[in-house]
């Protein structure tokens, strides 16, 4: 199973989308959080490329950083990880607060430009 990799290319709606890259007939594929194997993981040939695509479950989504992984069957190889971060673990994230700084500046330079006009 050695030489096949699994790139990222979107997680859109709760579907992660990857494509499986190597020769030769695509490896059996599997998708788990801690000891439970998920529904849902397809394998479909689209454009000559070997798509992967697996529902995440609803009830991943809580207060704390879930990890998915996708491996080969029965040999346990990680193709891939996708975390997901949401809830109260967000709050302490660095990107949550960047994108705090920026709604804050956009307030700022929108207030800025009402005083500079002379709204007020």
């Amino acid at each position: 199973m050695a030489g096949w990799r699994l790139v990222r290319t979107r997680l859109r709606a709760g579907i992660w989308e990857g494509v499986l890259e190597g020769s030769g007939t695509p490896p059996p594929l599997e998708a788990r959080h801690h000891d439970r194997v998920l529904p849902g993981l397809a394998v479909t040939a689209q454009a000559g490329e070997q798509v992967v695509r697996v529902a995440l479950p609803a009830d991943l989504i809580g207060d704390e950083v879930q990890v998915v992984v996708i491996a080969v069957q029965g040999t346990g190889e990680v193709l891939a990880s996708v975390p997901v971060i949401a809830g109260a673990a967000l709050a302490d994230d660095i990107r949550a607060e960047v994108g705090l700084l920026r709604a804050e500046l956009d307030l700022l330079k929108r207030a800025f430009r009402r005083h500079v006009a002379g709204g007020g």
